[in-house]
């Protein structure tokens, strides 16, 4: 299979943390699979953020689970390509049950090119990305 992205993550993201697979493919081959959980408020996310840059990852793919998935984007926009995908997709793919599963299974097929964007309207106004009627989720 054509190798797109040989630094990538896929995140699996939920109500109050998100899990997070780095994928990375030496030119040998190789793969080296680095998994972590983190909090999905302001100081888990800008762990993730650091956790990702000290991994040297291009590209992250997430999905897009209800509104949990905006502070996520809003944290890393701008720093790494991003990619929100349709969780119907991910979920319809048998043997991928667990948060970690899933999140490599994400990151695998992001650094393949396998995933599709997912048509969640992605430029949302500033006082979403603010937080405002998203309740006190601590990420602004």
């Amino acid at each position: 299979m054509k190798l797109v992205h040989s630094r990538c993550c896929g995140i699996d993201v939920h109500k109050d943390s998100v899990t997070a697979c780095v994928l990375i493919i030496e030119p040998d081959g190789r793969r080296i699979v680095r998994k972590k959980e983190f909090d999905s408020y302001l100081r888990g996310l800008e762990n993730l953020r650091l956790w990702l840059f000290a991994n040297k990852v291009t590209q992250v793919a997430m999905e897009s689970t209800g509104v949990y998935w905006k502070p996520v984007w809003h944290v890393l926009e701008g720093h790494f390509g991003l990619l929100l995908t349709n969780p119907y997709h991910m979920h319809n793919i048998p043997g991928h049950k667990t948060d970690a599963a899933d999140s490599e299974w994400i990151a695998d097929l992001l650094a393949h090119g396998l995933l599709k964007p997912s048509q969640t309207y992605l430029k949302f106004p500033n006082r979403v990305a603010r937080g405002a009627g998203l309740g006190n989720r601590g990420w602004c």
